[in-house]
């Protein structure tokens, strides 16, 4: 979807460039808008990387977390592990395998 949506600011570029009806200042100023518009496009991580840290750091919390209190229990004689605990720790790894994991599309 990046991709297509800098492609379409390119193609207004190219637009702007042949109007007649504008002025050379306008064509400058609307020119320039979209140059800034295509260096602002890209995802959320490229803008703010500390994102993406903070969301592995907490899913990672949440998985030891939740073995580490599973362990308490079972130490503590409890045979039967809260569904919630199991529900989180494993929803939590896979969470953090597709964060991780590599995109199909990136080479």
């Amino acid at each position: 979807m990046e991709t297509v949506q800098r492609t379409q600011l390119l193609n207004n570029v190219d637009k702007i460039s042949v109007e007649e009806n504008l002025s050379e200042e306008d064509k400058t100023k609307m020119t320039e808008l979209i140059k800034k518009a295509i260096d602002y496009t890209g995802s959320s991580i490229e803008r703010v990387p500390w994102i993406y840290g903070i969301v592995v750091t907490s899913l990672g919390l949440v998985v030891i977390l939740s073995v580490v209190f599973a362990s308490i229990l079972a130490l503590n004689g409890k045979s039967d592990t809260p569904q919630i605990l199991i529900a989180l720790g494993s929803t939590s790894v896979g969470a953090l395998a597709g964060l991780l994991a590599p995109s199909p599309k990136e080479k």
